[in-house]
């Protein structure tokens, strides 16, 4: 009944769809999880919170008739396409350099043993990153109106109010997902820390992923 009020259709599919959604692996999640293991539980909802700023600044520019701006106007959806796409793949070199700092020094007893001392303190801001991460995303942009838009009755007198139930059900999906990978990070902190070899690894294997979903935004269409 409450959905129907707040013209919402199909309330149950829109949940298990956004379930299958969040699910799916991205930038934003593994820099969260990759955060986590890095830096503790506390700086990994750091980064989950420049998630959900992220995630609700894009729903409200998406209600808002942004993407059929960047649909109109193909050299903005250029220009924020790139500006994405470098910003991904600078995260991914940034990662990668820090990955060799630790492979180099993975038998000296002297250097620090976290893995996040051989990153370099650009990338030790997990709110920021996470945010300018979320943000720089026109795909995702494009992806909330044309998901949101089929819940929402277009005859309802206050769409505002379906948006935001529909944008609450997001972050709260998100948030659950986020936190389950937080805590997973924060086991792995524990292996990186006796195991450099892994830590050096595992931030190769996230700086490659970046790197991938650079060269995906890159390539990417309206």
């Amino acid at each position: 009944m409450m959905a129907g009020v707040l013209g919402i259709t199909d309330i149950w599919t829109y949940v298990l769809g956004t379930v299958a959604i969040v699910l799916l692996p991205g930038p934003n999640s593994l820099f969260v999880l990759s955060t986590a293991a890095k830096h503790g539980v506390r700086a990994g909802y750091r980064a989950a919170g420049g998630v959900f700023l992220g995630d609700a600044a894009l729903m409200t520019l998406s209600a808002a008739g942004v993407a059929s701006l960047l649909k109109a106007y193909p050299p903005l959806f250029v220009v924020v396409k790139y500006a994405g796409a470098a910003y991904l793949g600078w995260v991914g070199l940034t990662m990668l350099r820090g990955a060799w700092r630790r492979w180099r020094n993975r038998n000296d007893p002297t250097a620090p043993r976290l893995i996040d001392a051989a990153e370099p303190a650009q990338l030790r801001s997990p709110f920021r990153r996470a945010l300018v991460i979320s943000l720089l995303n026109p795909k995702a942009i494009l992806f909330f109106v044309s998901f949101f838009i089929q819940f929402v009755d277009p005859g309802y007198a206050w769409p505002a109010l379906s948006f935001l139930l529909l944008g609450l059900i997001a972050q709260l999906t998100s948030a659950l997902y986020l936190t389950a990978l937080i805590f997973a990070g924060t086991f792995l902190a524990v292996q990186f820390r006796q195991r450099r070899r892994l830590a050096a690894g595992a931030t190769t294997g996230v700086a490659a992923l970046f790197l991938g979903f650079s060269v995906k935004l890159a390539t990417a269409s309206v």
